[in-house]
């Protein structure tokens, strides 16, 4: 499938940190895995992704096996996933998949978890010797270093790292540590130490006011903050009347959480300076503006991309074709609604 072109008339590009962004759609981490569906479906999708920076799923310091099965299912308006991180370890991932991923056209926001606020810092570091390592260029006041073949641009114009202190799927670790705002900026802090480039805080829903965690998050040294994550919930069988979900609760995803959403984005904008990257219920080019108008910069596609792999690139196009219409720029949109 090709999604035809942007308007090249309308200016979508956004700056995210030292990472400059064609438009403002990616994809939620844990929602697409891009070279799965270039394997099942279009390999073009390597060629031309349909996001403006690529989110893997969460990577932490050890593989994972993740939770028992069934670990999705449908509810009205969304869906419920009790995935539980499975993944190879940080090791695996920096031999098996982060070449694949640096060889992308597009910007990579690489995603970890910890099951405490040190391990941020750990995986922090062994990401940043592994891009150092690849020959991307180390980080220097000017933006750029000196190698072998010339002189060419540092990675963290290219590689960002949001931290997951937020899985609600995991029953330690990365939870508690997103509803604690001196574990949230015990986290931060260790990765930031770590990693000079966009450092992404992305956070709980679960908690009663997020402002604090927001606040620790930028103390810590977030250049970003995305949210939201899922919300906690609980689905039954319809035939036992008993937890459906292999591990009994999952995180709602969908339509039926954007309101929840766009009022903690919203909240979370009048909280912080800080670039905010909005998901929760995106399926329409309304979605996006809504998303923005509360301080979104950049918007993220989560469940519906499952139905529809290309939809943020459908969605740029429509907000291009939005803004024409209305004689709009960007900066129009955002923060609107305050």
């Amino acid at each position: 499938m090709v999604v035809p072109p942007v308007d090249a008339s309308v200016d979508l590009s956004v700056q995210l940190g030292p990472i400059r962004l064609a438009h403002p759609l990616i994809n939620a981490s844990g929602t697409f895995d891009l070279f799965e569906v270039a394997d099942a479906v279009d390999g073009g999708l390597l060629r031309e992704p349909p996001v403006a920076a690529y989110v893997p799923k969460t990577v932490t310091l050890e593989p994972r096996r993740g939770n028992e099965p069934p670990r999705i299912v449908e509810t009205a308006g969304g869906m419920l996933n009790s995935i539980g991180l499975p993944n190879k370890g940080v090791e695996a991932f920096i031999a098996e998949d982060l070449p694949r991923l640096l060889s992308l056209p597009r910007p990579v926001i690489l995603n970890v978890g910890g099951f405490s606020p040190a391990e941020y810092g750990l995986l922090a570091a062994r990401l940043r010797r592994a891009l150092e390592a690849a020959g991307l260029g180390s980080p220097s006041a000017s933006g750029s270093s000196a190698t072998s073949t010339g002189v060419q641009a540092s990675w963290t114009s290219r590689v960002g790292l949001e931290l997951n202190i937020s899985c609600p799927n995991v029953h330690s670790g990365c939870i508690s540590i997103g509803t604690d705002p001196v574990e949230t900026r015990a986290a931060v802090k260790g990765a930031r130490d770590e990693w000079p480039g966009l450092l992404v805080a992305k956070l709980t829903p679960n908690i009663g006011d997020i402002r604090p965690i927001a606040l620790a998050a930028a103390e810590g040294g977030a250049s970003a903050i995305s949210l939201v994550n899922t919300f906690k919930g609980l689905a039954l069988d319809r035939v036992s009347l008993r937890p459906y979900l292999g591990g009994v609760t999952g995180g709602l995803s969908g339509p039926a959480i954007k309101p929840l959403a766009l009022r903690l984005c919203y909240e979370v904008a009048e909280t912080v300076d800080l670039p905010l990257i909005g998901m929760g219920g995106v399926v329409e080019v309304q979605d996006v503006l809504d998303m923005m108008a509360c301080g979104a910069s950049v918007v993220a596609v989560g469940a519906a991309g499952f139905r529809d792999p290309w939809l943020p690139a459908t969605l740029a196009r429509q907000l291009a074709v939005r803004l024409r219409d209305r004689g709009w720029t960007l900066a129009d949109v955002l923060r609107r609604a305050h």
